[in-house]
């Protein structure tokens, strides 16, 4: 049976991460349930959000509990590892607490102020048109992929605001630096906007990342966010939020909560190919653990998960150090980090597939596992996060000395 966490005090970390590991079986069962109705199911948010995890980097002052980044991740993993659709909306779903504690505080009081419990989605595309009115914006559009938007109460929404006087134009040509729009993340409540079901897919298919839909909805100027801002570590929401968790880079929390899924996936999928291998017989009477390929795929798969956990955690423990001394990360720094974030699901994809091959036709069948978790872990690499290329060949052209063009760092 699943132990609880109580409500009534603040659980520490460790607690936290004994919930999310013993709830992997549980997560497993629940797996092909997500996949048939194409969300989460709605008791596994339930029990998540009573056991605290969505409280994790919410501020203390809304009832949050103000933890480190790497617990979050930590959790994350031990869900992705039970069901990587689960991971991925914590993931997404998790981190938008932490991105709200940069907004303006009338912003978090709309959302905690009545209900602290209350769940932000998002899709972050520029998929919509603002334009400016008396005390903030008309938005319109429709935003795809908004992971776990029908358990959730407001969402995120990225969209182009117009500078303060200039020239209402969708003409690029027409913008100087002055007048040029910046991006923006929206903050609507859900009640704003229509949930349009058009998630069917190959993998992931239990995240439930349906099309949102806004027509002309007023959005205050308080409830938007600049992106700049946040890559610059110097919000609004850091007037009151002043722990050094809300002064890292928003580009480098937001992308690990993407990559961090395909790892702790990959970690189950791991799980779940030794407890086969080791009592399955191929149909020419061979066993499978005394296979030298397929004890080799599970050292290695399992040498690079520890290798990639401490690239990773390095990373933020750096990140968290610039924090603390209230400094700037240097932009090397970030796009290295970036990089290797980014180049996770790749290399849980080809992991991931070795896995699958050295499992036998038995594989194939869905009360494996198997075919799901690879499914998952490669729709996961899709995501704009995962694109190692781009951020790589950037990377690397500045140690050529080309110029930086990315400002998501």
């Amino acid at each position: 049976m699943q132990s609880a966490v109580r409500e009534d005090r603040t659980p520490d970390a460790g607690e936290l991460l004994r919930w999310a590991t013993d709830f992997i079986p549980t997560l497993r069962e629940r797996t092909n349930q997500g996949a048939r109705e194409n969300r989460i199911p709605a008791e596994t948010i339930e029990e998540m959000r009573r056991a605290g995890l969505f409280r994790v980097l919410q501020p203390r002052r809304y009832g949050g509990y103000e933890m480190d980044v790497q617990t979050f991740y930590d959790i994350q993993i031990a869900l992705a590892r039970g069901d990587m659709s689960t991971g991925w909306v914590y993931g997404v779903v998790g981190v938008h607490p932490w991105q709200l504690a940069l907004f303006p505080e009338e912003a978090q009081r709309d959302v905690w102020g009545k209900n602290s419990d209350n769940l932000i989605a998002s899709s972050y595309m520029q998929g919509g048109k603002a334009v400016r009115t008396d005390g903030g914006f008309l938005l319109s559009g429709r935003w795809r992929f908004s992971s776990g938007v029908e358990h959730c109460q407001w969402v995120f929404l990225g969209g182009l605001a117009p500078q303060e006087g200039a020239q209402q134009t969708s003409d690029p040509t027409k913008f100087t630096a002055e007048t040029a729009p910046d991006a923006r993340t929206f903050l609507l409540p859900l009640t704003d906007c229509k949930i349009v079901r058009t998630w069917d897919v190959s993998g992931l298919r239990g995240t439930g990342s349906q099309d949102v839909i806004v027509e002309n909805a007023f959005v205050p100027e308080y409830r938007t966010h600049k992106m700049s801002d946040g890559n610059s570590c110097s919000s609004p929401g850091n007037a009151v939020n002043k722990s050094p968790l809300y002064k890292m880079p928003f580009a480098q929390v937001f992308n690990r909560a993407v990559s961090t899924a395909c790892l702790g996936a990959l970690e189950g999928m791991l799980d779940v190919f030794c407890e086969h291998a080791k009592v399955r017989v191929s149909l020419l009477g061979s066993k499978t653990a005394n296979d030298p390929e397929a004890q080799l795929a599970c050292a290695e798969t399992a040498a690079e998960i520890f290798e990639m956990k401490l690239v990773l955690q390095n990373s933020m423990e750096n990140l968290m150090s610039y924090a603390r001394k209230g400094e700037q990360p240097p932009a090397a720094d970030r796009m290295r980090y970036k990089f290797q974030s980014a180049k996770v699901s790749d290399r849980c994809s080809r992991l991931a597939t070795r896995l699958f091959k050295s499992a036998g036709s038995g594989a194939l069948f869905n009360t494996a596992l198997f075919g799901g978790i690879l499914a998952d872990i490669l729709a996961g690499g899709q995501h704009v996060a995962s694109q190692f290329g781009p951020y790589g060949r950037g990377w690397g052209g500045t140690m050529l000395g080309v110029p930086n063009t990315d400002a998501w760092l």
